[in-house]
């Protein structure tokens, strides 16, 4: 009789933003800290606005390449 295995590990991680906007969630609620929202969300929005700014940055790069080669 052959016996087999099943064990299956399962891993999560939590990127840094995440665990920080956590944190400052929590401090906030508690009173510990009197920052205002947009500053206990920012691990949040922070990292989406400079991915905004990269996208941005690009099709503007490309925008131009585009125009310099219709000449």
């Amino acid at each position: 009789m052959s016996r087999m295995s099943n064990n299956q590990t399962v891993t999560t991680s939590f990127p840094i933003a995440s665990i920080l906007a956590i944190v400052f969630v929590v401090l906030k609620l508690t009173n510990v800290i009197s920052w205002s929202w947009w500053w206990v969300l920012s691990p949040l929005w922070i990292p989406l606005g400079f991915i905004a700014i990269l996208f941005v940055v690009v099709f503007v790069f490309l925008f131009i390449k585009a125009m310099v080669k219709m000449r």
